[in-house]
């Protein structure tokens, strides 16, 4: 069961002792990678933590326990260098930071059961075994060397760059010539300095078989086609520590204070310190409790390590990698690359106060994607608010679970004729056909988005609950409910229940299906049905299989109706949120017809079911030109 703030979770502390916990039964264990404290949390941050919350949940609903990893990236010369910049210690810096992103993951409603700090004991004693390990356990062409390591460094990315992959570049406000990196644009230095190297480039065979092994480890696949040709022409031996003379501020070589570990190295090391490497279990012969993670979850800018730098050091260990990777895209603001420079970087906890949690979690999940940068603005979330959460949940869900007063029916009588059989003995003539149109549909849909969800395309698999839920708006204009309850006869009423019914289960489905992604509205929306909590997961996600629900419709005085700003999906505060253009569009076409935005609104969606959404939005343009020119002449 997936419900917040009701819903039972896996949570165990960084305490417990996961290595006691069988192979064959260790919860899903599922990470974000851990942020990097130099500045502060942004919308791309919001994103990746509420990406792995989703997919958490998602097994939670299907029955599987499930245990989230995240935390904060504590060392390095860009966390030096910040701190010394605002005249504090570094740990007081980072402390500062890493709180932030804690309440981040608080505003964004996501249910981690760990929080790893870099900086903590237990990451330090789990990064000191592993390299000591990586020292003095290998065969000598396999273990760490010392030498000497010149090259492009870059700061910023806390990574080396080859030769063939830096090129000059220009500071456009100063003329300033300086090298970048071609690959994120980032300013790199040469650096000469004694180091230990991990000889990376002996674990190029192994690496290549592992992907041929493996070809849909990393997602998307075209992501793997990159990993595949860095490791095949751009390969060197990699420096993992750097001079303490340098940087101070990192985890020392246990054996040589002299020696800070790289940071990357200390960074990868957090997903086993979390699973007991170190200090429960040692090797790949012990029970490694939650180890190896079912999922990592990267952005684009660290593939690298986590698809080479990471399996490789693994290897080295015999200790196994990830079973996947899921790789996103980058966020930019109205389509410009999200830059402080330019002012233009969202801040996640303003955006959480505007939209609140839940849409905001929605419109990620909608518009996130593993092969192109996303785009964020309020008119993209406005438009997809008014349209998808306000009319095709949230007013469908009024009209047929709060009808208007003088609408005598309710989901209980409806659940209640479906479960007493009542439905069988209808008179099957042609009429009738219309009032079965939603069947595929309902059929259809749980399949269909439990197959996006495990491919982790979680804007496929809202698309499939919009798709349901648009068909109901357009089923319940075409039965027309409101004129069937005024018939006296019998049929017109087991129809009428037929409509509610059919109507109720999608909405049933679909709050079922959502609560990976709106936890909270969704389980008020299957609390509003009357969905008993032990029937919230996947496998109730189907027509007929919860015959115990339903609510009585609120009849009666006027005044007991229910406002819209107390409705699931109340109205913004900013009335330009929605797509200016096509409400003025409706309102043009539908005048006649209803002058209630979400009936408009309603019947855009029902329209769109029937015809398509590119015919319906030219008709409803040339009908608005020809309004308009008709008012002109």
């Amino acid at each position: 069961m997936c419900q917040a703030p009701r819903i039972r979770q896996a949570r165990w502390s960084s305490s417990s002792n996961l290595s006691t916990i069988p192979a064959a039964d260790k919860p899903y264990y599922i990470t974000t990678p851990i942020f990097y404290v130099n500045a502060a949390p942004h919308i791309g941050h919001l994103y990746t933590m509420v990406l792995v919350d989703v997919l958490k949940r998602w097994q939670q609903i299907k029955g599987k326990e499930a245990f989230l990893l995240t935390g904060t990236d504590e060392h390095g010369m860009k966390i030096q260098r910040a701190a010394a910049k605002e005249g504090i210690e570094p740990k007081e810096f980072c402390d500062n930071n890493s709180n932030k992103f804690r309440e981040l993951a608080a505003a964004g409603d996501i249910s981690y059961d760990a929080f790893m700090r870099t900086t903590s004991p237990e990451h330090k004693e789990s990064v000191s075994e592993f390299w000591l390990q990586l020292k003095h356990t290998l065969p000598e062409h396999l273990g760490l060397y010392k030498g000497i390591h010149e090259g492009w460094y870059a700061v910023s990315d806390e990574c080396f760059y080859p030769e063939d992959l830096v090129r000059p570049d220009i500071v456009p406000q100063t003329g300033k010539k300086i090298m970048v990196s071609d690959e994120t644009g980032s300013e790199v230095e040469w650096v000469k300095e004694e180091t230990w190297f991990f000889p990376l480039t002996k674990y190029k065979d192994a690496l290549l078989k592992f992907y041929d092994d493996n070809p849909n480890w990393i997602t998307p696949t075209h992501r793997m086609n990159e990993v595949r040709n860095w490791v095949g022409n751009h390969l060197e031996d990699l420096s993992i520590t750097r001079p303490a003379a340098r940087l101070s501020w990192g985890i020392p070589d246990p054996e040589d204070h002299n020696q800070t570990i790289y940071v990357w190295v200390d960074a990868l090391i957090n997903y086993i310190t979390q699973a007991g490497y170190g200090s429960t279990w040692h090797s790949s012969s012990d029970n490694m409790g939650i180890w190896p993670a079912d999922m990592q979850v990267i952005g684009k800018d660290i593939l690298r390590f986590h698809a080479i730098y990471w399996p490789a050091l693994l290897m080295a260990l015999r200790l196994p990698p990830p079973k996947r990777l899921l790789c996103h895209n980058h966020w930019t603001m109205s389509n410009r690359k999200m830059s402080k420079s330019l002012g233009n970087v969202v801040n996640p906890f303003f955006a959480v106060q505007r939209w609140d949690i839940d849409p905001l979690r929605y419109f990620l999940m909608r518009n996130g994607s593993f092969t192109k940068d996303m785009s964020y603005s309020n008119q993209l979330i406005g438009s997809v608010y008014v349209k998808e959460l306000q009319a095709n949940i949230g007013n469908l869900f009024y009209r047929i679970a709060r009808p208007k007063v003088t609408a005598k029916w309710s989901t209980l009588e409806a659940v209640a004729t479906y479960r007493e059989g009542g439905f069988n003995e209808m008179h099957e003539h042609q009429s009738e056909q219309l009032f079965h149109s939603l069947d595929e549909h309902l059929e259809k849909t749980p399949p269909a988005f439990y197959e996006e969800m495990e491919n982790c395309n979680t804007g496929g698999a809202i698309r499939e609950i919009f798709n349901l839920l648009r068909e109901t708006n357009r089923y319940v204009s075409d039965t027309e409910p409101w004129n069937l309850v005024k018939a006296p006869d019998s049929e017109s009423r087991t129809l009428l229940n037929l409509v509610i019914y059919n109507s109720a289960e999608a909405l049933r489905i679909a709050g079922i299906l959502l609560q990976p992604i709106m936890p909270t509205k969704a389980a008020l929306l299957l609390d509003e049905l009357g969905v008993r909590e032990d029937r919230r997961t996947v496998e109730f996600a189907v027509k007929g299989k919860d015959a115990d629900y339903g609510t009585e419709a609120k009849t009666g005085d006027p005044a007991a109706r229910t406002k819209k700003w107390d409705t699931i999906f109340p109205p913004t505060p900013n009335a330009n949120d929605s797509d200016a253009e096509v409400m003025e569009q409706l309102s043009s076409a539908l005048h006649d017809k209803t002058k209630n935005k979400m009936n408009q609104v309603a019947e855009l969606l029902a329209m769109e079911a029937r015809m398509g959404e590119e015919a319906v939005a030219k008709m409803l343009a040339e009908l608005h030109a020809a309004k308009n020119k008709a008012q002109s002449l």
